[in-house]
């Protein structure tokens, strides 16, 4: 097995194709704070949605940490007991938070993405990631 980075395109493929991601965002002492999150994938842009499934507060901390930080990364990676078969892709990019009329094109590509939207569509807010560096890694058997 020789592991190998792999291309930007590569990269954003494989990316796309995962159905979760980890989104790392970091507070104003700089203090990390990672999550799971659900995205869609346009080009250069990955957006995700506050939804409806269950939360402490609508004021999450994520947006908190992207008021004050915008820089995020986002991870998606692939684990197989053949370790040939692993991958990982990291997006580094700036968020900022869309909301009302801005945010109903990124909510229609996070519908088309996942069918459990069809029946209720997150309320938002929506997060907006340019992504500036697609960087990534395979294992090649």
């Amino acid at each position: 097995m020789f592991p190998m980075r792999i291309d930007e395109e590569r990269a954003r493929s494989l990316f796309g194709a995962a159905r979760v991601v980890r989104l790392a965002t970091v507070d104003g002492e700089g203090r990390p704070h990672l999550v799971p999150v659900v995205f869609a994938l346009q080009g250069e842009v990955v957006v995700l949605a506050v939804d409806r499934k269950p939360k402490r507060s609508t004021n999450l901390k994520r947006l908190r940490n992207i008021a004050v930080n915008p820089s995020v990364t986002l991870l998606a990676d692939h684990y197989d007991e053949n370790w040939a078969q692993l991958w990982w892709v990291r997006a580094d990019g700036k968020a900022r938070v869309l909301s009302g009329a801005e945010a109903v094109e990124p909510l229609g590509w996070l519908t088309a993405k996942y069918s459990q939207y069809l029946l209720e569509p997150p309320p938002g807010p929506v997060m907006w990631i340019d992504v500036s560096v697609w960087r990534g890694w395979a294992a090649i058997g």
